[in-house]
């Protein structure tokens, strides 16, 4: 441990210009025959200057926080940011600032005054000894590197209520989902959530406004693929007065709705939605229609507000159609929609909990 103080110390020394002239010629000698030394001084540049902007962020956010405090103060402001959103912070930060203050520490060390280690003294032994904690070095820096890499990829959780929210639900255990078109229209960007308050970011793969259909796709690598989906997906005609379930997210749980298909078609004879007789609200809204056995035969779409009770729902066999125009793309020709149910002959709460799952809240900000 004592080498690698002594070594970032005379590296650091070097690159803050704080070495003699003596020190410094020997210094670069040792950087033009050893490799190693060499890349340590430029990743510990690179290391330092990264530490600088973080300083000059923490700077600029401190002054914010002065001037924010002093406009409440003064009564310019109102303080409408509740309490408990400090506390989310800092928890949701705790591991970024737990490996500052070890890189802060590790800083401090090296900053302790053993150059004479590097001294035109040095034996050849010595120089072996190095280039061996030199390595050492490298391979712990790369290690947190990817640690910190690892961290950075999971994305923030959406603080504030979403502009628009509705129901998805998984066509493919690799993470692809259908909602409808109108739920994601004009959305910067889309986070799903689980029944067990997971969330997840998606991306929008295709959008079909004619049929109110969309395809998301799970862009989150924390997101752990599903082996068998419960359910299948009808690719016919669904039959007249079916009893028919739904579940959805018209708040922040998982909601259970049943009814029955009232019409083979939907408003004004469309004959690429259905009719059904099913209690909805705008969070309903692209989640999946089961009929009896489990199967999908529609993707909820929306209410006639003209008249009671009656809610429409895009056929399933829209979701094919849909997928047939995103498998253009080869690399998507993967994509196995399931078409039978698993949960066929079972009592519907059974059915449920094997579902649910499978069913996400989709918020789009």
């Amino acid at each position: 441990m004592n080498d690698d103080v002594q070594i970032l110390e005379a590296v650091e020394r070097y690159i803050l210009g704080e070495m003699n002239i003596q020190e410094k010629e020997y210094f670069e000698q040792l950087r033009r025959t050893n490799p190693e030394i060499d890349q340590l001084v430029v990743e510990h540049a690179i290391f330092l200057q990264q530490l600088t902007h973080f300083g000059e962020r923490k700077s600029i956010k401190g002054l914010l926080h002065e001037t924010h405090n002093h406009l409440i103060n003064t009564g310019e402001i109102k303080d409408v940011m509740p309490k408990i959103r400090v506390l989310q912070q800092v928890n949701k930060y705790k591991k970024v600032f737990a490996m500052a203050a070890s890189i802060a520490g590790l800083t401090a060390l090296a900053i302790s005054g053993l150059v004479a280690f590097l001294s035109p003294k040095s034996s050849p032994h010595e120089i072996a000894l190095l280039k061996k904690e030199i390595n050492a070095v490298k391979i712990s820096q790369k290690q947190t590197q990817k640690e910190i890499s690892s961290f950075k990829s999971i994305p923030s959780k959406p603080d504030a209520p979403g502009k628009f929210g509705g129901t998805g639900f998984l066509i493919d255990g690799k993470g692809y989902l259908v909602t409808s078109a109108h739920v994601i229209s004009k959305a910067d960007s889309i986070y799903i959530i689980n029944n067990k308050g997971e969330y997840f970011k998606a991306k929008t793969m295709l959008v079909n406004d004619n049929t109110d259909i969309a395809i998301l796709k799970i862009d989150d690598n924390r997101f752990v693929p599903v082996d068998h989906l419960p359910y299948g997906i009808r690719n016919g005609k669904a039959e007249l007065g079916e009893q028919i379930f739904t579940l959805g997210f018209p708040r922040t749980e998982i909601v259970y709705n049943e009814g029955y298909l009232s019409a083979k078609t939907g408003f004004d004879g469309d004959t690429i939605t259905y009719q059904i007789a099913i209690s909805a609200n705008p969070g309903n809204s692209g989640g999946p229609i089961f009929n009896h056995a489990g199967e999908v035969i529609g993707v909820l779409s929306g209410k006639q507000l003209t008249a009671e009770g009656v809610v429409f729902s895009s056929q399933s066999k829209n979701i094919f159609a849909a997928l047939d125009s995103l498998k253009v793309d080869s690399s998507l020709y993967s994509l196995k929609v399931p078409t039978r149910s698993s949960v066929k002959g079972i009592d519907r709460v059974q059915q449920i909990k094997k579902i649910e799952d499978c069913i996400y809240n989709v918020m789009t900000y």
